[in-house]
């Protein structure tokens, strides 16, 4: 038993050695591993200087982007008008020409009574379901007995009918009472009237029968309508309302401006929004 485990341990060992052995006979065998070296022609001189660095070209500097005026001046010139009506005004500014048109309030979300500014919106949306084609602008609208308020004409009876263009003119040159309810019957009654006036930018506004608005309001709606989201030139041929304006004509392009007043009426009114007026045109020129 003994002597079979010390031949064991023998082979073993023997075994190891052959195995040892043939390893040592193959890398002998084995080439030497060819040597690599890379040849240099004409190397630099060791005092060579280093390549030039091309110079940075300096890039134009870019144009100063076009900064809007400060409204400071024209907010002073108003609140004193302001001051000395006694009254209380709201003013709203809409430019929509010149390099950065921009808007200005002052008081432009004080509620007022619309008084006859709901047949501006009348018009508006009169105008808007005629150029989509909803309305003709011939069709006729007969008179009902609600209808009714005392106006510039005086001529309706039951059964009269009038056609659209005429009833436009009446309410939107004259101010005539009767044919701006009719229209705004026309256009699907106060409901419809006010969400129209609302997808305009009119939220605050609840014209026709709380009738009440603001400057702010009456100001997103004629911008609306030069911007011909309102009817376009359909519309701005009736746009003639007491307190609220597109001008044209100006330095700087056209602008809309809104004023209302409450606790000054007839020539003090009428006073306050001239002088306001004439405060925006001056600063509108000088901007």
């Amino acid at each position: 038993m003994v002597r079979a485990a010390g031949l064991a341990v023998f082979v073993a060992a023997a075994m190891l050695f052959s195995v040892a052995w043939m390893l040592a006979d193959v890398r002998a065998s084995e080439p030497p591993a060819p040597r690599i070296g890379v040849a240099v022609s004409n190397p630099p001189a060791a005092d060579t200087p280093a390549p030039p660095v091309p110079e940075a070209t300096a890039l134009p500097a870019p144009a100063p982007l076009p900064v809007h005026a400060s409204f400071e001046a024209l907010a002073q010139t108003v609140n004193a008008i302001i001051a000395g009506s006694g009254a209380d005004v709201g003013v709203s500014l809409i430019e929509l020409g010149g390099p950065v048109p921009s808007a200005w309030s002052d008081g432009g979300s004080t509620q007022v009574d619309a008084a006859s500014t709901y047949k501006l919106v009348a018009l508006m949306d009169e105008a808007n379901l005629i150029s989509a084609g909803r309305q003709n602008p011939k069709g006729s609208v007969c008179f009902q007995d609600d209808d009714y308020e005392d106006g510039w004409y005086d001529d309706y009876a039951s059964g009269s009918c009038y056609m659209r263009n005429d009833l436009a003119q009446r309410a939107g040159l004259f101010s005539d009472n009767t044919a701006g309810h009719m229209l705004v019957r026309d256009v699907g009654g106060s409901v419809s009237l006010n969400a129209f006036a609302a997808g305009l930018g009119a939220r605050r506004s609840s014209f026709f029968d709380k009738n009440t608005t603001c400057a702010d309001d009456l100001a997103q709606l004629l911008a609306a309508e030069a911007q011909g989201r309102a009817g376009g030139a359909a519309a701005q041929s009736y746009a003639v309302v007491d307190d609220a304006a597109l001008v044209t004509g100006g330095k700087n392009g056209a602008y809309v401006l809104a004023v209302t007043t409450d606790g000054a009426g007839g020539d003090a009114g009428w006073s306050i929004i001239a002088q306001v007026a004439a405060a925006v045109w001056q600063y509108e020129t000088a901007r």
